[in-house]
């Protein structure tokens, strides 16, 4: 449920083109007393921010300045202070993943189809067997090393910076150089430096939060893709190209319930 707080799917990626999710726009007013000659300088200042829906009045507790609020919360999730950081710091992380997972599933996909390498497809990749390592060593490696991770995360979450403290990370704390919880650094994270400044990285912040948000619902179209058509997304956009009047969602979706 993290996605629909902050400004939700509409919000995040399809309402505005402009980058920033809390814009607030200053329009100067004069009017000049036709009657009387005299100037009137009703100068006023009228916000107007960016929301899922336009003219709706968001809830007071999302006031637009987490980046990607959109005012989107009709469940009020997030009207518990506390709760809206750990919402925050959920929907980035599982933005986060989803965009790995799409990137990782189109190229594995690619390579596939292409006949490059003879890789399963996605869907069937957890079934694989490796000539390395046991599928039950894996799943415990996975756990370990997934359970270390997501463990100080948590920890620099409740208290933020407590994970860079000196002798916290085997003495590499400096080489993640955590920036704010849910955003590491350092030379291993951030190689760039695109964000050094985090406070006033709000731009890069949305930027990854609209990219986030499409991700998620990019995965959500490959389950159901791959749950109606059985097959990966790079054979069904093939498909739809050799006869895009004909092979669309609609059709296929009509085709499948038959």
């Amino acid at each position: 449920m993290s996605v629909f707080l902050r400004g939700g799917i509409a919000g995040g990626f399809l309402l505005r083109s402009r980058d920033s999710s809390a814009v607030i726009a200053k329009r100067r007013i004069s009017s000049v007393g036709a009657e009387t000659g005299r100037s009137v300088n009703p100068t006023a200042a009228v916000e107007q921010r960016a929301t899922w829906l336009p003219g709706l009045e968001p809830p007071p507790y999302l006031d637009g300045k987490l980046a990607g609020d959109y005012g989107f919360d009709p469940l009020g999730l997030g009207e518990d202070p506390e709760s809206l950081k750990w919402y925050v710091q959920a929907e980035i992380v599982h933005a986060r993943f989803a965009m790995l997972g799409v990137a990782g599933i189109l190229f594995t996909d690619l390579l596939r189809t292409t006949g490059i390498s003879n890789l399963p497809v996605w869907y069937e990749a957890g079934a694989t067997k490796f000539d390395f390592a046991s599928t039950k060593t894996l799943i415990v490696v996975q756990f370990l090393l997934m359970g270390f991770a997501e463990t100080k995360r948590y920890m620099d979450f409740v208290t933020p910076g407590s994970q860079a403290a000196e002798g916290s990370f085997f003495g590499l704390e400096e080489a993640f150089e955590g920036l704010e919880p849910g955003y590491p650094g350092g030379p291993l994270l951030n190689p760039l430096g695109l964000a050094k400044d985090i406070k006033n990285a709000h731009d890069l912040k949305l930027k990854e939060i609209k990219n986030g948000r499409l991700a998620m619902m990019a995965m959500l179209g490959f389950f159901v893709q791959a749950s109606v058509t059985h097959t990966g997304p790079i054979d069904n956009l093939v498909e739809h190209l050799s006869n895009p009047w004909h092979k669309t969602i609609i059709q296929t979706l009509f085709t499948s319930a038959s």
